[in-house]
């Protein structure tokens, strides 16, 4: 069904690799017009053949940075905060500065987003606002994740709030919730251990499903969420897990 996002204009943060490249494509695919931010020039150089699709530095740390690609860019339909960061560690592994770190790029950035894009959806008469959280979050704690799944499960409650306050001026607001999946900062991860092979193994061997999820599932859900097929859904955590919290 090609086109379930045609006319619609889409704004997604952390969008040169992994899942928020994955949901670029999709959402260009379905026939919208997408803004792909992200601090990284080259690897959003490699969107540049996509039509439809503009490129945009932003660093989602910067307010002014925000502010002023809300003023460039003007009404979108669709915001997707897709930035994030894994911090590993029990909580006495993670200092202040850590648990400031992941608060200001996993929650505080999606907050100031959202407070840059929404006055413009709601002179628009509604709008998509799609949040990255975590299967690690309020829904479950995971070793090893502490300042993760703690921001993770404020961005649930972030969702949650936004969609209560304008439901009714048809702003929907929900979150995606995955497992593990495989993308460019996973590897990053399994690499940093003594033994990437042996870590690659053990974190397959703790998925219920026996593999990895990849950034193509999570996109689909995106597009859901994006269209207008989700216009009855609002405030909800999405799990896309393989079957951890099954």
């Amino acid at each position: 069904m090609a086109g379930r996002l045609s006319g619609k204009k889409i704004i997604i943060t952390a969008a040169a690799q992994g899942i928020g490249r994955a949901c670029v494509e999709a959402y260009q695919a379905e026939g919208a017009y997408v803004i792909a931010t992200d601090i990284n020039q080259e690897k959003l150089d490699d969107l540049s053949h996509l039509t439809n699709v503009e490129t945009k530095l932003l660093d989602v740390l910067n307010l002014e940075d925000i502010s002023r690609t809300a003023k460039e860019i003007g009404h979108v339909d669709v915001l997707f905060n897709c930035a994030g960061f894994v911090h590993h560690g029990s909580i006495l592994d993670c200092d202040e500065t850590a648990w400031d770190f992941s608060f200001e790029l996993n929650v505080k950035a999606q907050y100031r987003m959202i407070r840059a894009f929404l006055p413009s959806m709601l002179s628009n008469g509604g709008g998509s606002i799609i949040n990255m959280a975590s299967v690690c979050s309020s829904v479950k704690g995971i070793v090893q994740r502490a300042v993760y799944g703690a921001s993770k499960a404020a961005v649930i409650g972030l969702t949650k709030s936004v969609s209560a306050d304008y439901l009714r001026d048809r702003i929907r607001c929900n979150c995606i919730c995955p497992g593990t999946v495989q993308s460019p900062s996973l590897d990053d991860r399994i690499n940093a251990f003594e033994d990437p092979i042996q870590a690659r193994k053990d974190f397959i061997a703790r998925q219920p499903l026996g593999r990895l999820g990849n950034a193509e599932e999570i996109a689909a859900i995106a597009v859901y969420l994006a269209s207008d097929e989700s216009a009855y859904t609002t405030g909800q955590p999405f799990i896309i897990d393989g079957g951890i919290t099954g």
